[in-house]
């Protein structure tokens, strides 16, 4: 058997090229339905924030590339934030990100995991290259994180030294994203027809980023309890101008007595 010969890291050759126009991604499936919706539910929070998505890319299952050895590698997180990043000059969709060459490097990229996972703790970088290994050496993301949608377990690995880092939660049980200023964590519940872990964002108060129901919701209680004060305004207003029209056909009521009986009023 031949032993492989495994290049130190110091010594990859690591470059941003554009990605060719005539590359051809590889265009693996979806491992379940879970994870297009924890996608779409955590772009749905921040789009409504504009200082999280000017100049933003907030993409999932889309190609972050860059050369290792003059060899262009693709992998596609499950998603993936990004800011700032240049303007797309072309008409036709963007379909890759290169860091460096076309922004800076994501914030944050996670992976969902399912029952049958790859290999989002590679670290292999001979033959192939593993995620671990391309999102901690090669772009270097500031943080990592890796969900569970069965369980509900959330890993977040912060970059420290050149090396991930298992981060430990806060007393909420959140873990804080630099770059986009919020807390990241995990939320109960039903949505589209799904129930069960979600991650969601919160603000540094401690508030919920809303989903559009959600916020459609509240803003039709508040238009409720709107309605209904003032309601109470004009119930209240009505009550007064009774009271006060009794009021007023009582005194009419005790001068027209007074006058009965030759009793001057004055």
């Amino acid at each position: 058997m031949t032993a492989v010969i495994q290049k130190p890291i110091s010594q990859l050759k690591i470059t941003w090229p554009l990605l060719p126009d005539d590359f051809i991604l590889p265009d693996d499936p979806v491992d379940d339905t879970d994870h297009p919706l924890l996608a779409h539910g955590l772009r749905q929070s921040v789009v409504d924030s504009p200082e999280l998505i000017q100049d933003a890319l907030i993409v999932s299952n889309f190609a972050l590339c860059a050369a290792v050895d003059d060899r262009t590698i693709c992998k596609a997180p499950d998603w993936m934030y990004v800011r700032p990043v240049q303007p797309w000059p072309h008409s036709y969709p963007r379909r890759s990100y290169t860091p460096h060459t076309e922004g800076t490097v994501p914030f944050v990229v996670m992976e969902f995991l399912s029952a049958t996972y790859g290999d989002e703790y590679s670290v292999e970088h001979t033959e192939e290259i593993g995620k671990w290994f391309f999102y901690e050496q090669v772009i270097k993301v500031p943080r990592y994180v890796i969900f569970r949608p069965p369980t509900g377990k959330i890993e977040v690995y912060a970059l420290e030294s050149e090396r991930y880092d298992n981060q430990n939660p806060d007393e909420n049980g959140r873990y804080l994203i630099p770059g986009l200023n919020l807390f990241l964590g995990v939320w109960e519940g039903t949505r589209e027809g799904r129930t069960g872990s979600w991650l969601r964002w919160w603000n540094a108060g401690g508030e919920l980023l809303l989903w559009p129901e959600e916020r459609a919701k509240n803003e039709r209680q508040r238009a409720e309890n709107e309605r209904q004060r003032a309601d109470r305004q004009q119930q209240d207003k009505e009550l007064a101008e009774t009271l006060l029209e009794q009021e007023r056909q009582r005194n009419q009521e005790l001068l027209a007595r007074l006058a009965a009986l030759g009793i001057d009023p004055e």
